[in-house]
C-alpha cells in the first residue's frame, strides 16, 4: 500500500475512527490526539498489514491501544473519576447519561459497545478488530446490555 493510497483509506474511516476515541476517552482533545496518534502509528506500521482488505479493522484495533494508553495516564493524573472494577455491580447506571454509563463499563465491555453500535461494525468485524472469538462478542455485548439496562434489536 502507498501514501496515497494509505491517506485515502485514512480519510475514509477518520470520522469512525474520531466517534470510537471520543466514546472512549470522553472528551473531544484527547479524541483527536489518539486518532492523530494512531494515524501516525499505522503509517509507520504500514508495511506490517498483510492484507489490506483488513485496514479499517487493523487501524481501529491501533486506536483501541491509544487510547487504553490514554485512560492508564488520565487514571493517573485523577484516580477519583475512575471506580475500581469490584465497585461497577454496585453502580447505578439508571442515574448517568449512556455516555457516561458506557465510560464506566469494564473495559472489555465498553470497547464492544462502541465498536457495535457507535462505530457500526458487525459482530464479525468487532471480534475481528479484537482478535476475540465471535461467540464472546456476543456474551460481552449481552452483559454490557444488561448492565446499561438497554435494548438493542438488531435488523428491526
Amino acid at each position: 500500500m502507498d501514501k496515497k493510497e494509505f491517506a485515502q483509506k485514512t480519510e475514509a474511516v477518520k470520522k469512525q475512527l474520531y466517534k470510537t476515541a471520543y466514546l472512549y476517552l470522553g472528551n473531544e482533545a484527547s479524541a483527536l490526539e489518539a486518532v492523530d496518534e494512531s494515524v501516525y502509528k499505522a503509517l509507520k506500521a504500514i508495511k506490517k498489514l498483510r492484507q489490506p482488505e483488513y485496514f479499517n479493522t487493523w487501524i481501529t484495533r491501533i486506536l483501541i491501544n491509544e487510547c487504553k494508553k490514554e485512560l492508564k495516564r488520565l487514571k493517573r493524573i485523577r484516580p477519583e473519576e475512575y471506580i475500581p472494577l469490584e465497585k461497577l455491580e454496585e453502580r447505578n447506571y439508571d442515574n448517568l447519561s449512556l455516555k457516561e454509563a458506557i465510560r464506566h463499563l469494564p473495559e472489555g465491555l465498553k470497547v464492544i459497545i462502541i465498536l457495535r453500535f457507535f462505530s457500526g461494525l458487525t459482530l464479525a468485524q468487532t471480534a475481528q478488530t479484537l482478535d476475540i472469538p465471535q461467540g464472546t462478542v456476543v456474551t460481552r455485548q449481552r452483559r454490557a446490555l444488561q448492565l446499561l439496562k438497554l435494548e438493542l434489536r438488531e435488523g428491526e
